[in-house]
């Protein structure tokens, strides 16, 4: 079995490189390997379904560039193709004076990365449009909307398969031999030659990262996100998108209200360690994994900077109450009654040897092979120009 290219994973970004390079090059014989029976079924379709607008990532960062660019391709895709997404808009909300700062250094990423009708609003203004929620000063982000991520999964599979692509589920790839011109990949099921190799496997990029390079310096720390959904009754309390300003010292945005595009109503997450990396219940666990995180040197480290941030995290996931009071900071009305258990999500958390939380898409690419080490949030909307740079890169 001889292919040209083979990707590992099925997630939105190896579904959206397979799917670009097949349009670039129609006679190449290109390959998904992916462990699981369907697309998507971790990061990929266990995220809020935003589509990010690019407002909060450094201008000229990979997050940024791809992030606006991907932002129209996704959009293009689903108005092509008949996939459920509304640009429905969110607000940013600082809640106390000591926000504004950081609320105004959000406005100007947005501006630099070239975003347009951004609109400081004040509490009478922003509670015109979210009456429920509390604070003193928002900032109104039009681009941003919900979509069907799964549903665009499920379709660029479809499109990829009619070009003439292959994907393989239940391969679960268990070595990598890189000989002079070809690459042997071997997987539970058989074994697989490729001219070239890309890997998009999310949770589990620095272990096939590993395969043909011993010295990968990354190690993936899985966090999970826990959410809690709004009871049918009280739904209209929230209308559209509503963030809280984030923490600049931590890689995530904070508890916040999401509209779905199936109509429910989500808040949160949180972001707890989870002790597997596909731990999506709070007592999932695995021994071989959970020793990686808690071995590796960078972890020390995080736990120095981030331990009493983790500690607030982990006792909102094991404490209702707690949770229900960080979304009050947002909207005072919330109450415990109001929430009942929603979904979960494990994010794919890069972190080198010194302790950094990778907050940028990270690719490396080494002859005839490419791995995608780290790609984090807005890697769902930015799938289609991920896709492309990299499809672009394996070309060279």
């Amino acid at each position: 079995m001889n292919y040209d290219i083979v990707i590992v994973g099925a997630g939105l970004v190896g579904l959206a490189t397979a799917y670009q390079a097949k349009r670039k090059n129609p006679d190449s014989k290109i390959l998904i390997l992916e462990k699981e029976k369907d697309v998507a079924l971790h990061q990929s379709g266990h995220n809020s379904g935003v589509i990010h607008s690019g407002i909060y990532y450094k201008p000229g960062s990979l997050k940024a560039t791809n992030c606006i660019e991907g932002y129209n391709s996704v959009i293009n895709f689903a108005e092509k193709y008949g996939i459920k997404y509304d640009l429905c808009g969110k607000i940013i909300v600082a809640t106390s004076q000591e926000e504004l700062p950081l609320l105004d250094n959000i406005y100007k990423r947005g501006v630099e990365n070239g975003l347009q009708d951004l609109k400081y609003l004040s509490r009478e203004e922003f509670r015109e449009i979210e009456p429920h929620c509390e604070g003193i000063k928002a900032i109104k982000v039009p681009q941003t909307g919900i979509i069907d991520y799964p549903g665009v999964a499920k379709k660029i599979k479809e499109l990829f398969e009619e070009l003439g692509g292959e994907v393989k589920f239940n391969n679960e790839v268990k070595n990598i031999i890189n000989k002079d011109s070809e690459v042997i990949i071997k997987t539970n099921q058989s074994e697989f030659k490729a001219k070239k190799l890309i890997s998009c496997a999310g949770l589990y990029s620095d272990k096939i990262t590993k395969m043909t390079n011993e010295k990968n310096d990354v190690i993936i720390i899985p966090f999970r996100g826990e959410y809690y959904k709004i009871k049918d009754e009280k739904k209209h309390l929230v209308k559209h998108l509503i963030y809280p300003v984030p923490d600049p010292s931590f890689p995530f945005l904070g508890v916040h209200f999401t509209r779905m595009i199936d109509g429910n109503i989500e808040a949160g997450p949180n972001a707890v360690l989870a002790f597997r990396k596909e731990g999506y219940k709070f007592f999932d666990f695995d021994f071989n994994e959970t020793m990686q995180t808690l071995t590796w040197p960078g972890f020390r480290k995080i736990v120095a900077k981030y331990g009493k941030t983790g500690m607030g995290e982990v006792h909102r996931s094991l404490s209702k109450s707690a949770f229900t009071k960080a979304l009050q900071k947002l909207m005072p009305e919330i109450q415990e009654s109001d929430l009942v258990p929603g979904g979960s999500g494990v994010r794919a958390q890069a972190c080198d040897r010194n302790g950094a939380l990778i907050d940028d898409f990270d690719i490396v690419k080494n002859g005839n092979i490419i791995h995608v080490r780290n790609a984090p949030s807005p890697a769902a909307t930015s799938c289609f120009a991920i896709g492309n740079k990299i499809s672009e890169l394996i070309e060279k």
